[in-house]
């Protein structure tokens, strides 16, 4: 059985975009790669938004499952995925990176909100099917 490729989803807090995009991962494609979401900085709990849009679309509590974590904080990973934080995305090695260029949805309505949920779904499951074609 091959090793199981490892994909952090990568921003400055951690606290929204790259924490839905584990969640997201973790639910429908941990049968192809290991997910984890890591910043520069973190903050003591994760975007309430972000936590209630998941919970209400997957029925996943991120509070329960995740927290903020700092790049340091995660093993190393064979692909890094920012979320579009531009000059400022944290560096990690890895085989493989590209960026995702979502809008941070922090202060916006819940719309905003589902709509990157949405966004980072299909995102997520292109990933997944470029990973098992090997295009990746």
């Amino acid at each position: 059985m091959m090793r199981k490729i490892k994909v952090a989803f990568v921003c400055v807090h951690n606290s929204c975009r790259s924490q839905m995009a584990e969640a997201i991962s973790r639910l429908l494609a941990a049968d192809v790669f290991k997910a984890y979401s890591a910043g520069t900085e973190t903050k003591p709990q994760i975007n309430q938004d972000a936590v209630s849009v998941i919970k209400e679309i997957y029925g996943v509590d991120m509070n329960q499952t995740q927290r903020s974590k700092l790049l340091s904080e995660i093993p190393p990973v064979d692909i890094v995925i920012t979320m579009g934080c531009n000059v400022t995305c944290p560096y990690l090695p890895c085989k493989y990176r590209e960026d995702w260029g979502l809008e941070d949805p922090t202060g916006k309505n819940k719309e905003m909100f589902g709509q990157t949920a949405a966004v980072i779904r299909e995102k997520v499951f292109n990933l997944k099917k470029r990973i098992e074609n090997e295009s990746i």
